[in-house]
């Protein structure tokens, strides 16, 4: 535990908050001591909703105005509009001196400084920044040189490889390591991926490129190897202070350590609880770790919350008061009033989703908008059925992070094989169907349309051909398989998954998350008695906003939220549904095997909690046949079962509670 160094600043909680004085903007005590500390390393954990960036920004203004010079206070974010936001804040709190502090992110002050020093780097100072498509662009380039160099099966996609590489170099680590650790399916490629890699660290230093992850690293190696630049560089800057200090990787923490050569004043704002990142390289053991890496580190708790009520905020103390490590605190609010967060157990998964659509209504009939209302999940898969009911009912939806249900092009892969039963004439669902046969391209595919179509047969008309292709006898031997008239809808597409699995480990190499959507696309079946009304389900609502949007497009306006908590880090909802809550769900059942992984599953819980301002309820389906594992899930969450019903009230509804009926 590393409670025991937590000053215990807000013991009196019903303290007058301090008045607002020069800075227009009331400080708790906390927030006070942070922004008034003088000397020396200062961490402040800042629990969810503690008013964090309030505290930043007080904190430049105060430095500016006691005279120390803007450009000698570096401000380090994760993003450039969380910089200028902070310090437009701190001119409007003191003056225009306070945009000119030196605030940007970790990346673009490491090529501002390697562009300085770039003869101390052994680099040309024009080097030439690749984004995420360039070193996409250069990846493939390399990659079709080297396959047809070796006439080796294909290789990883380019999008693929660049996430291996750029972990890699987030977490400090070997590819091998990577490859090993994360994505051990394609552990059989791992020569062919490391020489690849080799290749194109080679290929960016002959063209003096850098991608985004080099800037850190090598950044990270002129302080490290050039100790005069370090200490010209660490003099530069009195006071250093980060934001979201629990999402730097290794890399930055070493950069951080390396900057403070000279002046340790160094202010780091996060909160361990919600380090949530650890695939992107995020590391934990910064944020726990910094009183040692920085001796005689004062650590400020910021406890008193402003956005979500008592009820909501006893139960996240709760929750994260689980965890094994951390630094303890105890969040409060000064908010009167609130409910009881619920736990809702509901008779299967199409139940659960029909209990949260009939909640969300009866929010909006009491004058909730549906932008302020958010369903949570923890991983993409798990609101593939809320979808298809909340389309069924017309209530419009963003999703964030992961693919709507709809647009998966695995999904559509599977629905197409399902659409020609239905619609033998079906001129799209053939063409996306054939163009997955091995050997056969669109003029192929237009060919065996019109056979099947002069054939005026439908299905059969497939069967008749006489073309010799071995992938097309694997989809003849599919369809002989199904009768659609005798055979349950959930067993035809059973054949379906069990022809397409081969084609989906060929197309993508997430096969095995790919594989779990197909699982719980199959499960959706289960409920379904005739394939018209499950494929009539699916074409309800056309989807029209991709995955890609935000939240702050217009389009988003008044929808209802749909997100991975992953992604929903960072923002507030006035009420949220946590759905799945389910022990093998959320934790998942990989989780289980790895107690750091466990940890950040705990935190990924209380991130969701603590995005709820006014009404919070998890929900979870009673029973659930794992297929992967072959065992039922039955139980909920492992963080939040056995706790007490006067912070945590359970319900449990059968189909019979709720309007809705099955088709």
């Amino acid at each position: 535990m590393v409670c025991s160094i937590m000053q215990k600043l807000s013991d009196n909680a019903c303290r007058p908050r301090a008045s607002t004085g020069l800075w227009g903007e009331a400080l708790n005590d906390a927030q006070r001591a942070a922004v008034e500390h003088a000397d020396g390393p200062l961490l402040v954990v800042a629990g969810a909703g503690s008013g964090k960036t309030r505290t930043l920004t007080h904190r430049v203004a105060r430095l500016v105005a006691e005279g120390v010079h803007p450009a000698a206070i570096l401000l380090l974010t994760f993003t450039r509009k969380a910089s200028q936001e902070m310090l437009q804040r701190a001119a409007r709190l003191l003056d225009q001196r306070c945009e000119r502090v030196s605030g940007g992110t970790f990346h673009s002050f490491a090529n501002l400084k390697l562009r300085q020093y770039a003869s101390y780097a052994g680099l040309s100072p024009d080097f030439a920044i690749l984004d995420r498509n360039d070193a996409e662009a250069l990846i493939a380039l390399i990659r079709k040189e080297s396959e047809a160099a070796s006439r080796q099966r294909r290789l990883p996609r380019k999008n693929t490889l660049a996430d291996i590489f750029s972990r890699a170099a987030n977490k400090a680590q070997s590819v091998e390591d990577v490859v090993f650790a994360d994505y051990a399916h394609l552990s059989e490629q791992m020569d062919a991926i490391a020489a690849l890699f080799e290749c194109y660290s080679q290929r960016k230093r002959e063209h003096h490129f850098m991608d985004y992850d080099d800037l850190l690293v090598w950044f990270q190696r002129l302080l490290q190897d050039a100790p005069e630049v370090r200490r010209r560089i660490s003099a530069s800057y009195r006071y250093i202070m980060v934001d979201e200090y629990q999402d730097t990787n290794r890399v930055q923490a070493e950069i951080l350590y390396h900057l403070t050569d000279a002046n340790h004043n160094i202010m780091v704002v996060g909160d361990d609880s919600q380090s949530i990142y650890a695939f992107r390289g995020a590391n934990f053991r910064n944020i726990i770790d910094f009183p040692k890496l920085f001796p005689g580190t004062r650590v400020i708790g910021l406890e008193e919350n402003y956005r979500s009520t008592q009820p909501i905020l006893s139960l996240t103390n709760v929750v994260i008061e689980r965890a094994r490590e951390k630094y303890s605190k105890h969040l409060f609010t000064r908010k009167s009033g609130g409910t009881l967060p619920e736990l809702i157990e509901t008779e299967d998964e199409h139940t659960q989703s029909v209990y949260v659509v009939e909640q969300i209504q009866n929010l909006t009939a009491r004058g909730l908008r549906l932008e302020q209302i958010a369903v949570l999940f923890r991983a993409g898969f798990h609101s593939f059925d809320l979808e298809i009911e909340l389309s069924r009912q017309g209530i419009p939806f963003i999703k964030v992070g992961g693919f709507k249900f709809t647009e998966s092009a695995h999904i559509k892969d599977v629905l197409a094989h399902l659409r020609v039963i239905a619609n033998p004439y079906d001129r799209i669902s053939w063409y996306r169907i054939l163009q997955l046969v091995e050997k056969v391209g669109p003029r192929g595919a237009q060919r065996i349309y019109e056979s099947i179509v002069a054939a005026g047969t439908g299905v059969n008309g497939l069967l008749s051909l006489k073309a010799k292709n071995a992938g097309l006898d694997r989809l003849k031997d599919l369809y002989r398989s199904i009768n659609a008239t005798a055979m349950p809808l959930a067993e035809m597409g059973g054949a379906v998954v069990h022809y397409y699995l081969p084609i989906l480990r060929q197309l993508f190499d997430d096969h095995p998350k790919r594989a779990k959507d197909l699982d719980q696309l199959l499960g959706i079946l289960e409920r379904y008695r005739r394939l018209e009304h499950f494929l009539t389900d699916m074409a309800l609502e056309p989807p029209n906003i991709s995955a890609e949007e935000t939240l702050y497009t217009a389009e988003a306006e008044d929808r209802l939220v749909l997100s991975t908590i992953h992604s929903a880090k960072g923002l507030e909802w006035q009420s949220v549904f946590v759905i799945w809550a389910l022990d093998g769900r959320f934790p998942s059942l990989y989780a289980m095997a790895n107690e750091e992984d466990m940890e950040e599953e705990l935190r990924l819980m209380y991130v969701a909690a603590t995005r709820a301002r006014e009404s919070l309820c998890f929900t979870y389906p009673r029973q659930v046949y794992d297929r992967s594992q072959g065992i039922l899930l039955n139980r909920p969450s492992r963080f939040i079962d056995m706790i007490p019903d006067d912070i945590l009230k359970k319900r449990s509804i059968g189909f019979s509670g709720i309007s809705q009926l099955r088709w």
